[in-house]
């Protein structure tokens, strides 16, 4: 990536972000609503076009070609209501070719979730479950996750966890952001504080216990406190 500006009119969103994500790591992108994380998330993924600066994946610029590469769990509900969940199995088995409908069926199996409930029937934290069961049964080389567990209880956040480390591989890399610090900091290899659109501090996660002397979400606490 190189150092990337984004812009809404006059807004400016994203200041002159700058890193990059090695395979087989997992980047926790940490901080309060409202300072950018979506919208960087968006940029990476391709939905968003960059103002200023560009992003590569395997070594190409985002685009429709990179968009194969990118499994993105979304923040906000896009399956359609009326579908039962057998139906959001289908749509995504015909729209990706890399979708593994037998890892989707056991991870939502183990998620409790009946294959053949309506989508409207469900609570948030049911469907963010549907939602993490498809977005981790594709074959990419990168994940994004947009606040996984914000509307589950603390069972099925362990749930949640669980089936993301389950998933983590060497051969693909993952982006993660959250609220729940405390809780997903162990799978974090490096952390990026962004704050009103600009990094804040960033580094290896074991590195930045040590600098500081205590964990993440205790750092995270300390960073967006001053």
């Amino acid at each position: 990536m190189t150092t990337l500006s984004k812009n809404f009119g006059a807004k400016h969103i994203l200041n002159e972000i700058s890193f990059n994500l090695k395979k087989g790591k997992v980047l926790g992108i940490l901080g309060p609503n409202g300072q950018g994380k979506t919208t960087l998330l968006n940029v990476i993924s391709g939905l968003f076009k960059p103002t200023l600066g560009t992003v590569t994946i395997n070594g190409m610029s985002v685009g429709r070609e990179t968009k194969q590469f990118v499994s993105y769990l979304q923040e906000k509900d896009y399956l359609f209501k009326w579908m039962k969940v057998n139906d959001a199995l289908k749509f995504y088995k015909d729209f990706f070719y890399d979708f593994n409908e037998s890892k989707a069926l056991s991870l939502l199996k183990f998620m409790n979730i009946q294959t053949d409930a309506k989508l409207k029937s469900l609570s948030k934290g049911m469907l963010e479950k549907v939602a993490l069961s498809l977005t981790l049964s594709r074959n990419c080389n990168l994940y994004i996750l947009d606040e996984p567990i914000s509307g589950v209880d603390i069972i099925s956040r362990d749930k949640i966890i669980n089936a993301i480390i389950d998933n983590l591989d060497s051969n693909a890399s993952m982006i993660i952001t959250t609220h729940y610090v405390g809780e997903l900091e162990q799978i974090f290899d490096e952390v990026i504080f962004l704050g009103d659109g600009s990094i804040i501090e960033k580094g290896d996660a074991e590195e930045l216990r040590i600098k500081y002397g205590t964990s993440i979400d205790k750092i995270y606490r300390k960073v967006f406190a001053e």
